[in-house]
């Protein structure tokens, strides 16, 4: 390699590290679907299969109340590749790393796809993301932040998709919250993905409403997202998640029990 070469390598490289994790595959059923590759595929032509949508980078959205926190900064671009499934089937979402320093609750969203077409769908109206799954924070348990867990786990995550559901294409939201900076306004990360599944075989239980994004996740939200670590870890706020609670028909956390 050139000089400049080498120099802009050791940057991207530099920027990968200090930046805190994407999700890089999904497993389903023994098989492994691979996400972005952040730092990679922007640079392959033609542009491979993905099953998740793309990313800018390993950073967390820069602005939560943009559209940006549907499914991260990578512009929403629906991905080529789609993973079908059946309801109550465990998906295993695998991060490429996740930092200790980075505490705050894991959740996971549905929304179902217009015209059960993934490709042409956005997500950016309407009520339509529903909580299928969330660990935040218990003072009980060993570690007590559910993004730590994840670490722990290998920075690894089960989801199980919930057994009645009805079949059809559905945007898979997973996203991390980390809270080590939200001790002031837009402090908080958010790590969010979005992975293309289609439903074969279910029953017949259709999403309700949920919640919009953006717009769902308040800046001034003391309890879940302007709220400092070392209060919750002391006892001074009872720690809220955002985004509501967890759709009534979801599985039990594949991970372990909540909150």
């Amino acid at each position: 390699m050139t000089k400049f070469t080498d120099i802009f390598f050791l940057l991207g490289i530099a920027g990968l590290a200090d930046a805190h994790g994407f999700l890089k595959n999904i497993q389903v059923n023994g098989k492994t679907y691979p996400a972005w590759q952040v730092g990679q595929d922007d640079f392959v032509k033609p542009p491979p299969v993905r099953y998740a949508r793309k990313l800018k980078d390993n950073g967390s959205v820069p602005d939560f109340t943009s559209k940006d926190i549907i499914c991260g900064a990578g512009g929403n671009v629906p991905a080529e590749g789609v993973i079908e499934l059946k309801a109550g089937d465990k998906v295993t979402m695998i991060w490429d790393q996740w930092g200790s320093s980075h505490s705050g609750p894991v959740m996971t969203y549905l929304a179902h796809c217009a015209n059960d077409d993934c490709k042409s769908f956005k997500g950016d109206t309407g009520k339509i993301w529903v909580k299928i799954e969330q660990l935040s924070y218990n003072p009980s348990a060993n570690p007590p932040w559910a993004s730590d867990l994840l670490r722990v786990q290998g920075a690894k995550w089960s989801v199980t998709i919930p057994p009645k559901l009805a079949p059809g294409e559905y945007l898979l939201r997973h996203e991390i919250l980390g809270l080590h900076v939200a001790d002031k306004r837009m402090g908080a990360q958010f790590y969010p993905s979005c992975t293309q599944i289609k439903v074969t075989q279910g029953g017949t239980t259709q999403l309700p409403e949920g919640i919009a994004l953006p717009g769902a996740y308040d800046p001034a939200d003391g309890q879940g997202i302007l709220t400092p670590l070392w209060k919750i870890q002391q006892g001074q706020i009872k720690y809220v998640a955002p985004g509501g609670e967890v759709w009534k028909e979801a599985a039990p956390n594949a991970n372990r029990a909540g909150p």
